[in-house]
Parts: structure tokens; sequence; C-alpha cells
């Protein structure tokens, strides 16, 4: 790497993490990601003020990913009323916080907060997540 092509660099946009997320969520087992059925991802720079206060955070770095939405362990099966999809929110700024303070690459982040928000749709025990990171990250 060239001394100029540092000076060219810059951080990830909400659609390089975005884009990220997706592949990083390609790569999940067929059946955890058939199982997640309508589910979005939304990439902002931080949560809003909302979910600081719900959340009872310190500061909006707090936060790396949200999972809203009913998880599939809250839902009745004769539920006939449509509901929104659910959403998982991964936050950009705390994100690259964490990216720039670790020796974690930015890839294994999103991985991280990916799964274990997705996890919290499933109700997975926290083994079970680090199990699946462990698959998708060591391929």
């Amino acid at each position: 790497m060239t001394t100029e092509s540092l000076y060219e660099m810059s951080a990830p946009t909400l659609d390089d993490i975005e884009t990220l997320a997706r592949e990083v969520y390609d790569r999940l087992p067929e059946e955890f990601r058939e199982r997640c059925g309508d589910i979005l991802f939304r990439v902002e720079d931080f949560p809003d003020e909302d979910v600081i206060e719900e959340m009872e955070l310190e500061t909006q770095y707090d936060i790396l990913g949200l999972f809203q939405g009913v998880a599939l362990t809250q839902r009745a099966e004769s539920e006939t009323v449509p509901r929104e999809p659910n959403v998982v929110f991964l936050y950009r700024r705390p994100i690259l916080d964490e990216w720039s303070e670790s020796q974690i690459l930015l890839g294994d982040i999103v991985t991280h907060v990916l799964i274990h928000e997705v996890g919290h749709h499933f109700g997975f025990s926290d083994d079970d997540m680090e199990r699946i990171e462990a698959e998708v990250i060591d391929g």
C-alpha cells in the first residue's frame, strides 16, 4: 500500500456495511436462513433516541446491533394478523469504533453482530450462536 493510497482511504459507508452484512447472511447455514423468513437488514449510523432510552444506554456507542420484531419463539402458530417484517439494525459508527479499537476484522464484527441479533429472533442460546459464528468465520 502506498502513502498516496492511505490518503484515499475512507471509512466504510452505510452501503458498504449493508453489503458486508448481506454477504455474511448469505454464508449462514441454509436452514438458519430459511427460518428467518421475512427479515430486513438496516444499517444506520447510530441507534435513535428511543432505542438509547429504552435500552438505558450510556452512549450511542454502547450498542452494535438490534433485533426489532417478534421472535419466532413468541409467535402463536394460529396467528393470522399480518405483522411488520422483523428488522435487524446494524449501527455503523459503533461497529467502526469497535473495529478501530480491536484486532478483530470488520467482517468478523459484522458476522458476530448479525448472528447475535438473528439468534435472538430464534431464541438461540449464546453457545448456539457461538457455534454458528465459528462455522461462518472458519468456513
